[in-house]
């Protein structure tokens, strides 16, 4: 991206800021130079221009892909501080960009104990693993071993959560880092973990039997056979009827190859099988086979077998299983009543199967919010949240999803929560549930097209499209001129990338190269 500008010597923040505002006011103005700028940019802007959009203007002029990278290289200017150089760091690990890392912590010896708004250290987000990473490719992509070496060798404190999360996410190599610097407790659960098959046989004489199954599941999951062997006939011995179930099964091997194979893990060894066959039965449509295995081993009035429950009704809430909820409210018409916590209506909004809403607010009502209204079509509610100028009255805003879900927006990189986040998570809704004259709606009020929303991680609403084949939303996007060369956290990849790669999808590359190739005049 070739600068039209350059940053001065001693820019300040405030004075970008500033020069974004400007532009809005010179562009509503119908100021030519302005016009022109924005143009240059936004080949189709939507109008009226918004803030947002003016800041991206103003970033790519001064060569940025985007107003973060302005902000960055503003601050890193005027000489911001720790809070400043957590997040140069949090980019260099990101990036797996060691030396940058190192130079940061010399720099500010402080971000070892540095703590973010979640509790998160610099060590975890190097360490963290956000999918399972049970094979290398996927350990590298998700972890940053070479930078938690270096935080570990610089001083960074080991806690607890670091493990944890290695173990529940398969990370052999963090765990392996960890014990080779000498900070792993000896506990049954991660010898077991490690494959130390003398450390379980010495630390399982006298463990519970709750000790002892954690610790089955977690060697089965890592692939350590004799570990999970010699666990297993010891959990046996507490719960003689799982050991008939397994040999009238697949026998006590192929039960071990199995939870190696279909994690993650249950809390219970038969009720991971159990809940995995119901899985696939869903997946695959079976409800026949879906039903032998509830009515067979699900007992209704069990609570722990309700919470199972509830887990598979959000599985087919975000998978468009509806016959599959139908069944399991028949079979369990008590969830009614117990109406356990639960991220079904959620995950059904984002996934766009809006229309397995009525099932589901038999048991969870449905929020009051911006964003529901939004997803399920709910125009007058949606007016209601906008006053007669067309700005926001959203009130308290932990009122709104997802504002009020603090893990969404640790996720998405949200923290804290705005009013914009919102509006953006409303439109996103609306247009996945191709609620077109809502999405219209709140784009003239100032939700933004080029939103970094994502169901994961931060990406973008036609990332989205092109993983889920949305080609209805994906046109009415690019009719509405967002943004596409947006990249996503986690790959650095355009929605364009995410339909070769990822969705293997020629029908979404093919629209999206053709909206490319108009925006750039080509025939």
């Amino acid at each position: 991206m070739t600068p039209s500008k350059f940053l001065p010597a001693r820019s300040s923040f405030e004075s970008i800021r500033k020069q974004a505002k400007r532009l809005v006011r010179e562009f509503e103005a119908g100021a030519a130079e302005a016009v022109a700028r924005v143009h240059a940019q936004l080949p189709v802007p939507k109008l009226p221009l918004s803030l947002r959009d003016a800041q991206l203007v103003l970033a790519r002029e001064y060569g940025f892909a985007g107003w973060k990278d302005l902000r960055t290289a503003v601050l890193r200017q005027e000489g911001k501080g720790l809070e400043w150089a957590a997040a140069e760091a949090e980019r260099a690990i990101h990036d797996n960009e060691v030396g940058r890392l190192a130079e940061l912590v010399r720099e500010y010896p402080a971000l070892l104990a540095w703590r973010g708004d979640s509790g998160e250290s610099l060590l975890g987000m190097a360490t963290g693993s956000f999918g399972d990473s049970g094979d290398p490719v996927r350990e590298r992509t998700f972890t940053r071993v070479e930078c938690a070496e270096f935080l570990l060798d610089a001083g960074a404190a080991v806690e607890p959560a670091i493990w944890e999360d290695a173990i529940h996410a398969r990370a052999k190599g963090v765990l392996q880092l960890v014990a080779s610097k000498g900070a792993l407790p000896r506990t049954l659960n991660v010898v077991a973990a490690l494959g130390d098959v003398d450390g379980v046989q010495e630390l399982m004489r006298g463990a519970d039997a709750g000790a002892v199954t954690q610790a089955f599941l977690t060697a089965s999951r890592f692939h350590h056979r004799a570990a999970a062997g010699l666990l297993l006939d010891r959990c046996v011995q507490f719960d003689s009827e799982l050991g008939e179930r397994i040999e009238r099964w697949r026998g006590r091997d192929g039960f071990i190859d199995y939870l190696g194979e279909h994690g993650p893990v249950r809390g219970k060894p038969w009720l991971t099988v159990v809940v995995n066959e119901l899985e696939s039965a869903m997946h695959k449509g079976d409800l026949d086979e879906f039903t032998r295995w509830l009515e067979r081993e699900i007992d209704a009035r069990d609570e722990s077998h309700v919470d199972l429950l509830v887990g598979l009704i959000e599985n087919a809430a975000y998978n468009n299983c509806g016959p599959f909820i139908e069944r399991m409210l028949e079979f369990a018409p008590g969830m009614r009543q117990r109406r356990r916590p639960s991220s079904a209506v959620v995950f059904a909004l984002e996934y766009g199967n809006a229309h397995l809403i009525p099932l589901l607010t038999s048991i969870w009502p449905l929020a009051d919010d911006l964003p529901h209204a939004a997803g399920t079509g709910d125009f007058a509610r949606v007016r209601g949240w906008f006053d007669e100028s067309g700005s926001p009255k959203l009130g308290n805003l932990n009122q709104h999803y997802p504002a009020n879900d603090p893990g969404v927006l640790r996720n998405l990189h949200w923290i804290p929560a705005n009013a914009q986040h919102v509006l953006d998570v409303a439109l996103a809704w609306a247009c996945v549930n191709r609620q077109f004259a809502i999405a219209d709606f709140l784009l003239e009020r100032g939700a933004n097209i080029n939103t970094n929303w994502s169901t994961h991680e931060p990406a973008g609403m036609l990332h989205e499209c092109a993983m889920h084949a949305r080609y209805e939303t994906a046109q009415f996007l690019v009719d509405r001129g967002i943004d596409l060369t947006i990249r996503d956290y986690r790959w650095n990849a355009t929605a364009k990338g995410w339909a070769i790669h990822a969705a293997k999808d020629p029908k979404m590359a093919e629209l999206l190269d053709r909206a490319e190739r108009a925006r750039q005049g080509i025939g």
